[in-house]
């Protein structure tokens, strides 16, 4: 009987395993110990610098007790609902509409993909002149003759979490559509050939087939996107400075205004923690949906 000389399945690819080393300590080290130096620290009460008086859970007491805290959660949930479900709606159109091989797609595709290109915080500026009423559309509306018209969202505490949606709106959606497009093009052919013989509709092959079979680039979709709702604030700062008053206050702003304003480190880092376990909450169900359900199939 031949004796296997295959290599041991712990030294395959031992290359590549070898030039991953520096990558997995860098993460070790900066993403993990990082954080956990801010869980740490975020149950003790420093304020200018770190220190080591442990208060328990005193920080997220009165962190949770907090109105403007409170605000900013009940902000990012709204900001955060409409634009997941905006942007993979209108997402997804355009990707259906570019992939009907229409003429200049690669044009439309540039078009539509530039605002993602841009920094949230030109974005923000570009849309607080748009929506500025003496400069932007409110003026412009006026100067036709509609003198009663107004459209000032960025300064109407109702509905100013709305006018930032807007900006975010239009700089993300690109970035769906790519994604989404990526996703139809890697679509059989044959699907569309069976479901025209059968005499289905467009739309019901796209409801019950084509979205069903692109399970995986919506939840990959819908990851990288909740996570930069968690993390709003270059909008925010540019367009509202989180005002006004407290009307359009998002958590990050409210961390950044903790620990660099108010000089309460604590604070800050209880902030960050729920932040964290945000993020957590998102990725921990993705990483199983990916990966763990492959490994048991």
């Amino acid at each position: 009987m031949n004796a296997d000389t295959r290599p041991p399945r712990m030294f395959k690819n031992m290359a590549s395993r070898i030039a991953a080393i520096p990558m997995v300590l860098t993460a070790m080290v900066v993403f993990l110990g990082c954080s956990i130096w801010t869980i740490t620290y975020s149950f003790t009460s420093s304020s200018l610098l770190p220190n080591t008086n442990w208060v328990g859970l005193a920080q997220y007491e009165r962190l949770w007790g907090s109105r403007r805290w409170l605000v900013s959660i009940e902000n990012l949930a709204i900001y955060g609902i409409l634009a997941l479900i905006l942007s993979l709606v209108i997402g997804f159109l355009l990707a259906a509409l570019l992939d009907q091989k229409v003429r200049f797609e690669n044009t439309f595709r540039s078009i539509l993909l530039y605002p993602f290109a841009l920094s949230f915080i030109v974005t923000g500026l570009v849309w607080q002149w748009i929506l500025n009423p003496e400069f932007g559309v409110q003026n412009i509306v006026r100067s036709l003759g509609f003198e009663n018209f107004i459209f000032d969202p960025l300064y109407n505490p109702d509905i100013v979490i709305y006018g930032v949606l807007i900006a975010g709106i239009w700089q993300g959606t690109g970035l769906v559509m790519c994604l989404m497009l990526a996703g139809l093009r890697g679509i059989d052919e044959d699907v569309w050939k069976a479901s025209r013989v059968d005499g289905i509709p467009a739309w019901k092959t796209y409801l019950f087939i084509i979205i069903p079979m692109m399970r995986p680039v919506f939840i990959t979709t819908l990851v990288i996107i909740t996570s930069g709702i968690i993390k709003l604030y270059d909008l925010i700062v540019a367009q509202t400075g989180g005002g006004p008053g407290l009307s359009s206050e998002v958590p990050a702003k409210y961390v950044y205004d903790m620990m660099f304003l108010s000089q309460n480190l604590g604070q800050g880092f209880a902030a960050s923690t729920m932040m964290l376990l945000a993020v957590v909450v998102i990725i921990i169900p993705w990483a199983y949906l990916e990966f763990g359900g492959k490994q048991h199939g």
